[in-house]
C-alpha cells in the first residue's frame, strides 16, 4: 500500500492519481474492494463515453472549419481564373491586361496547403489512433514522394522530356505522381487494418465466451481454447487458431502474448490480452474478473462503433466539396473564356489556347488540394493519416473525373473547351 500511494503521488495523471489514491483507502478502511473496482469502471466508462462524444463534436467543428478553408481555396482559384482570363487581353495585345507570374500561383497553392497541415495538426491532437508501430505506410509513401517528385521535376524541366507534359497535360502528371504516392501505402494500411478492426470487433465477443466457459468450471487455458474455436471472427479467428494451437502445445501464457504483439497493433485488443493474462497468471482468472474485463471490452467497442457511425457522414462530405470544386471553377472558366469570345470576335484560336493553359495549372492545383485533403478525412474517421493514402487517391480521381465530365458537358455547351 505504501508503494502503491508513493506511486501516485509520483503520477502525472490526474485520473491515474485518484483510482490509486482511492483504491489505498478503500483497502485500508476495510471497505469492499471489488465494489469500488466496479464503481471506478463504471465512472470511467461513462467519463469515457462522454469525452468520446465530445471529441466528435470538436471534429465535426474541425471539418467545417475545413469546409469552410476550402470555400475560400475556391475563392483564391475563381480570382486566379479571372486573372488567368485576363491574360487573353494580353496575347492579343491589350494594354491593360494583367500578368500573373507562375511563382505566384504556386504562393497561393503554398498557402493553402500550409491552412489543410495546420488543420491536420489540430486533428492530431484532438483524434487519436488506437493502431501502433505503423511505420511502413510512411516509409513507402516517403520513398515513392521521392521518386515521383523527381521524376515530375525532370518531366517538367528537362527539355528532353518535355513531351510527357504536352502528351499527359499537367493536370494528368500531377494525378498520376499523386496515385503512385498513394496507393501502394494504402493497400499496405488496408491489410494491417483489416486485421485488427476485426480483432477489436471480435475481442469482446471471445472474452463473453471465456468468461461464461470459466463459470462451468473449467480451467482459464481450456476456457480460452474452446472460445478460439468459435468461427464468426472472421480474419481474427486466424491468430485465436494460433493461440489455441500454442496453448495445446503447453507454451507459456507470457510467451504466447509476446508472439501476438508481433501480429497485432491495436492497442484496446492487447490492453485486452495482457489483463486476460495477468488475471489468470496471478489471481488464477476468477469469474468476477472475467467478468469486469468483458464488460469493459464491449463498452469500449459500442464507444468506438458510435464515434465511426457518427463521423461517417463528413467522409461523404469531402467527396462532395472533391466534386464541386472542379465544376465551379470550370464553369467560371467557361463563362469567362465565353464573355471573351463575344468581346473579341475572330480570336477564338488565341482564347483556347489561353483557356488550355490556365486550366492546366489551376486543375492540377485542384487535384492537389482534394488529395490533400484526404489525409485530413483520414485522420477524423480512422485516427491516423495512414488511413488517408485510401481518401487521398479516391478524392484525387473525383476531382480529375469531375474536371473531365464538366468539362465536356459545358465544352460542347458553349463550344469553348475541347472535350
Amino acid at each position: 500500500m505504501t508503494a502503491t500511494y508513493k506511486k501516485a503521488e509520483e503520477t502525472k495523471s490526474k485520473t491515474y492519481r485518484d483510482f490509486l489514491v482511492s483504491y489505498v483507502s478503500a483497502v485500508k478502511s476495510g471497505g469492499n474492494v471489488l465494489s469500488f473496482l466496479k464503481s471506478k469502471l463504471s465512472s470511467i466508462l461513462t467519463v469515457r463515453s462522454e469525452t468520446a462524444k465530445h471529441s466528435v463534436e470538436t471534429l465535426a467543428t474541425l471539418v467545417e472549419v475545413y469546409t469552410v478553408m476550402l470555400v475560400v481555396t475556391l475563392c483564391g482559384y475563381i480570382l486566379f481564373t479571372v486573372i488567368f482570363s485576363s491574360g487573353v487581353l494580353n496575347a492579343m495585345g491589350a494594354s491593360t491586361a494583367i500578368q500573373v507570374s507562375p511563382i505566384t500561383y504556386f504562393l497561393f497553392l503554398f498557402l493553402s496547403s500550409l491552412l489543410s497541415i495546420t488543420l491536420m495538426v489540430i486533428a492530431h491532437l484532438t483524434r487519436k489512433s488506437k493502431l501502433m508501430d505503423l511505420r511502413e505506410p510512411y516509409i513507402k509513401a516517403g520513398l515513392l514522394l521521392t521518386g515521383a517528385l523527381v521524376f515530375f521535376l525532370l518531366a517538367t524541366l528537362l527539355p528532353q522530356l518535355q513531351f510527357i507534359v504536352e502528351l499527359l497535360g499537367v493536370s494528368v502528371l500531377v494525378l498520376i505522381c499523386l496515385l503512385v504516392i498513394s496507393i501502394p501505402p494504402a493497400l499496405n494500411y488496408r491489410r494491417i487494418a483489416k486485421v485488427n478492426f476485426s480483432a477489436e470487433d471480435a475481442m469482446p465477443s471471445f472474452l463473453r465466451d471465456v468468461a461464461e466457459a470459466r463459470k462451468t468450471g473449467l480451467s482459464p487455458q481450456t476456457c480460452i481454447i474452446q472460445a478460439s474455436m468459435r468461427r464468426e471472427h472472421g480474419i481474427f479467428s486466424r491468430i485465436l487458431g494460433f493461440i489455441r494451437g500454442q496453448l495445446e502445445w503447453g507454451v507459456p501464457l507470457r510467451r504466447i502474448y509476446r508472439n501476438i504483439r508481433k501480429q497485432l497493433r491495436s492497442w484496446p485488443v492487447l490492453v485486452n490480452f495482457f489483463v486476460l493474462i495477468e488475471s489468470i497468471e496471478v489471481g488464477g482468472g476468477p469469474t468476477a474478473a472475467l467478468e469486469i474485463l468483458t464488460e469493459y471490452s464491449e463498452k469500449s467497442r459500442d464507444i468506438e462503433k458510435t464515434k465511426r457511425n457518427m463521423l461517417r457522414p463528413y467522409v461523404l462530405l469531402s467527396f462532395i466539396w472533391s466534386v464541386l470544386l472542379p465544376f465551379t471553377m470550370t464553369t467560371l472558366t467557361t463563362i469567362m473564356n465565353a464573355l471573351n469570345q463575344f468581346s473579341f470576335v475572330g480570336e477564338t484560336q488565341k482564347i483556347v489556347t489561353s483557356t488550355e493553359a490556365s486550366m492546366g495549372l489551376l486543375a492540377a492545383g485542384v487535384i492537389f488540394q482534394c488529395w490533400l485533403s484526404g489525409f485530413f478525412m483520414g485522420k477524423v474517421s480512422d485516427g491516423t493519416f495512414a488511413a488517408g493514402f485510401k481518401y487521398s487517391a479516391l478524392l484525387a480521381i473525383t476531382a480529375y473525373i469531375s474536371l473531365l465530365l464538366s468539362q465536356d458537358f459545358l465544352g460542347s455547351m458553349f463550344n469553348l473547351i475541347p472535350g
